[in-house]
């Protein structure tokens, strides 16, 4: 199974509060992204403000190029995947790109396992949750909160290292999934769950499918919130 993850990392930093949506800040703007295809090319994605020093945010066409290259491996039949890609990943390179509608394009032939989970439970998973409970050995080099901070303060490397790893996680969780037949995490009362992934599906497809049932959530989440932004676009 060959695939391509893809991760962005962004610049805008702010303080969030335990349970809040980080959707709040918004729009954010992306500083260095990365594209792994496993068992293949490692890829970093950024820009520079002079030789040798990244920018602190991708140009528009850095952004570009990097949505024609994913559409690119998407067309020679290479999966795209990222993790909840739909609702952060895609739409804020598009909105660094200044296309929202060709990032759309490619969501919507991605693959999204976070969504797709969602979509037949009704909740969230973090990465790491999912990754302890698929045995999948997880080593972040910094939280995810710090990685603006660090690539403000110049410390380019750290958040590079920091990007790839997590494209390597996903990948690892993605061959994980597929040969346990689902996603598997540790739940509140400690013990082992297991949800069934019947198969990968793409991300228009899982759109199409009914909303999961929430009626058991005081707040439930919204399952339109992953999509809203391609809504009015013209794909």
């Amino acid at each position: 199974m060959t695939f391509l993850s893809f991760d962005i990392e962004i610049s805008d930093v702010f303080d969030v509060a335990p349970g809040q949506d980080i959707e709040i800040f918004a729009p954010f703007h992306v500083s260095v992204a990365a594209s792994i295809v496993n068992g293949g090319e490692e890829r970093l994605w950024y820009s520079e403000e002079s030789p040798g020093r990244p920018a602190l945010n991708l140009t528009p066409a850095k952004a570009r190029e990097m949505l024609d290259y994913l559409e690119d491996m998407q067309n020679r039949g290479l999966p795209v995947v990222a993790w909840n890609g739909l609702k952060f990943d895609f739409q804020w390179l598009g909105h660094q790109a200044g296309d929202l509608a060709h990032a759309a394009r490619i969501a919507l032939k991605s693959y999204d396992p976070f969504f797709q989970f969602f979509n037949q439970r009704g909740f969230f998973l973090s990465l790491a949750k999912v990754a302890e409970g698929l045995g999948v050995p997880i080593r972040k080099s910094m939280d995810g909160a710090e990685a603006p901070r660090a690539w403000r303060q110049g410390r380019f490397k750290e958040v590079m290292d920091y990007v790839l790893g997590d494209c390597r996680i996903t990948n690892h969780l993605v061959l994980a999934i597929k040969k346990r037949g689902g996603i598997a995490w540790v739940n509140r009362r400690g013990e082992l769950d297991f949800e069934r992934f019947e198969r990968f599906k793409k991300v228009e497809e899982v759109i199409s499918e009914p909303p999961p049932d929430t009626s058991w959530m005081d707040l439930p989440p919204d399952k339109r919130d992953f999509s809203r932004w391609i809504e009015t676009l013209q794909v």
